[in-house]
């Protein structure tokens, strides 16, 4: 991981982003979720111009891991209202986080959410919060790891199926 860098995206990156969060999320829930369920989440959730909006838009910011030039992972928050269980006044959604496969285990998660807490923290967040799937022990034991603790659960749809999301929360400390 010598040289891994984490950086805004750019316009210049959408359809790289788009392709990145579409593989990484198949390879992340395809398994376990039907065929027609994670065609329908990819064509609501991903595309160039809708990763070109996002990249855009005031309330996301959209962060990526790379190394040796390579993007293998990204992070977005996205500002908003949290639900009532976080029980935070200034509180930002933790959105996506992803490491492409072939990068897990290379030490560059831990590097993205360095990023990520340090922009929410930019961005006037004192809690940074987030809905991970109750049924992904990896990334629940990551989020653990990091300092999140489980205060909820909301819906998750995907396609036609409602699945729990557990909702995390962490506090930032303000230097």
């Amino acid at each position: 991981m010598t040289g891994a860098q984490v950086r805004r995206a750019a316009a210049a990156d959408a359809a790289m982003l788009a392709a990145l969060a579409e593989r990484t999320f198949r390879d992340t829930f395809a398994a376990v979720n039907t065929p027609r369920n994670m065609a329908a989440h990819a064509a609501a959730s991903y595309g160039a111009d809708k990763q070109l909006a996002e990249i855009e838009a005031e309330q996301i910011r959209t962060l990526l891991v790379e190394d040796g030039g390579i993007v293998a992972g990204y992070a977005q928050l996205r500002l908003g209202a949290a639900p009532d269980c976080v029980n935070a006044q200034a509180a930002v959604e933790l959105w996506r986080f992803y490491i492409d496969r072939g990068w897990i285990g290379r030490g560059l998660a831990p590097r993205l959410m360095d990023a990520v807490v340090a922009e929410a923290i930019a961005l006037g967040a004192r809690t940074l919060w987030l809905g991970v799937w109750e049924r992904n022990p990896r990334a629940i034991a990551f989020y653990r790891k990091c300092g999140f603790v489980d205060v909820g659960a909301h819906v998750f749809r995907l396609g036609d199926d409602a699945q729990t999301d557990r909702i995390m929360r962490r506090e930032l400390r303000i230097s």
